[in-house]
């Protein structure tokens, strides 16, 4: 079963940039990877600018074959738009952090504000 999660970003007019991530979505796992390999805006950027994900890797990567998984690149993001060619998953824009706070359809939601990760859960704001 997927632990989904959206990834987002807080953008200066406090409305919310994100993304939707299918897999392995608690903190221990896509927490750890965002706090360990996207710190800066710049990355956090290219990573929204893929669009929703299957997988959140290590790094962005290249484009690889979304249904042949033995050939894929385990520190790679799976993306649906680039590597499956789905249209319609581009990311999406929520007025406001206390609107994007509440994960409804899933079970985290990260957010990259002011340089740091914050993690939301259905029991509000996480440690992690």
């Amino acid at each position: 079963m997927a632990t989904r999660s959206h990834i987002g970003k807080k953008l200066e007019d406090g409305s919310v940039k994100y993304i939707y991530c299918h897999w392995d979505g608690y903190p221990e796992h896509n927490g750890e990877i965002l706090k360990r390999n996207y710190t800066d805006e710049a990355k956090v950027d290219s990573l929204l600018s893929l669009g929703d994900i299957s997988v959140l890797g290590r790094e962005i990567g290249g484009e690889q074959d979304f249904d042949r998984r033995e050939t894929h690149n385990p520190n790679w993001c799976l993306a649906y738009g680039r590597d499956r060619g789905e249209t319609d998953v581009k990311a999406k824009v929520i007025k406001s952090v206390e609107d994007y706070s509440y994960p409804g359809g899933v079970a985290y939601c990260y957010l990259f504000d002011g340089g740091e990760w914050r993690c939301f859960g259905h029991g509000g704001e996480l440690k992690f």
